[in-house]
């Protein structure tokens, strides 16, 4: 009886908590309750539950019993049976703080995808520097910007098509946001190969804008370069890393399930990556929009990186509001 007084007694707070939790839920309505309370809510519940099975085996004590069992009832009714929201408010609510909060619970696969494109753009733009016939391996064959182009024709490249109507931006829009996709969800769907062809494809991608880059800084091109590159490049290569960041995780997954089986290792990483590339594709789409009306327009160099580095601290606020709300829910969960 002295240890079934006991252990009352240490789970006293817990339903005490609880209650208060239901109170607060029942004035305020569950959608207004910060994620933090509401992690709150479901793992008192959780407990509870656990204290109710150990009281009903152990304890003759039929009215605490009872009460237990009405406060787990309670707490059940306002987490399961709440209003849901609609579709929309979910999608709302999934690129609000969901998209976010899943790159901040893989940031070790994203920061491995950017130092992975990193290298690559390093080793190209060295390697492009000091043999041409490198650079030649890395660009595209048919474009003008090839090693020994003088600075006439690398400028007039990048000063083309902003006299483009309307329509024909649009369709290089569509253009561009087809094969931008492709290339991103290729670096994703690379890592069901144990993560393999996601390496190579980070890596190259690098490489091919360090080919490009030194193609430019041989004619002293540039400042004019990185201003065409960057207001689209921040969110269309922000993207890719993060593509390369979900199949790096599904890779992991596949050489190293943990105390999971590989299918089950597989299937949470691929919530995971599913997640990140719902999110991506307005990225996508956006970087389509910038490098089509942006890119082509007539701004000056000057316009241009303002608009990249508003961009960036952009896309920096929100992942960074992302990772503070998973912490602090995964803090409130522990």
């Amino acid at each position: 009886m002295a240890q079934t007084n006991q252990s009352i007694q240490r789970m006293q707070p817990v339903w005490d908590e609880l209650r208060d939790l239901i109170t607060r839920c029942k004035k305020e309505g569950l959608r207004r309750m910060s994620p933090d309370d509401i992690a709150r809510l479901e793992q008192r519940y959780r407990q509870t539950t656990i204290h109710l099975a150990q009281l009903r085996s152990r304890s003759t004590n039929r009215q605490l019993i009872d009460q237990v069992n009405h406060l787990v009832a309670e707490a059940h009714s306002l987490i399961y049976a709440a209003p849901k929201d609609s579709f929309a408010a979910r999608i709302v609510r999934f690129y609000i703080s969901g998209f976010s909060r899943a790159i901040a619970r893989t940031w070790k696969f994203q920061t491995a995808s950017l130092l992975l494109l990193l290298i690559g753009t390093i080793g190209g733009y060295y390697a492009s520097m000091r043999d041409p016939v490198a650079a030649y391996a890395l660009v595209i064959p048919d474009d003008y910007r090839l090693p020994g182009a003088s600075e006439e024709q690398l400028v007039s490249v990048l000063r083309g098509g902003r006299d483009m109507g309307a329509t024909d931006k649009l369709y290089f829009m569509s253009f561009l946001l087809t094969h931008n996709t492709k290339v991103g969800f290729r670096a994703m769907a690379g890592g069901i190969l144990a993560g393999i062809p996601t390496l190579f494809l980070m890596a190259y991608t690098g490489a091919f804008l360090g080919a490009f880059t030194a193609v430019h800084a041989q004619q002293g091109v540039v400042g004019e370069w990185w201003a065409w590159i960057l207001p689209h490049g921040v969110t269309e290569i922000g993207a890719i890393v993060l593509c390369g960041g979900a199949g790096l995780l599904l890779g992991m997954a596949v050489l190293r399930p943990g105390k999971l089986t590989r299918q089950a290792s597989l299937v949470n990483a691929g919530r995971e990556s599913l997640r990140i590339s719902l999110g991506v594709i307005p990225m996508f789409i956006l970087a389509g929009f910038i490098e089509s009306f942006v890119r082509q327009s007539h701004w000056t160099t000057e316009q241009r990186y303002a608009f990249a580095a508003a961009t960036a601290i952009a896309w920096a606020i929100y992942f960074a509001a992302g990772a503070i709300i998973e912490r602090r829910t995964a803090r409130a969960a522990a």
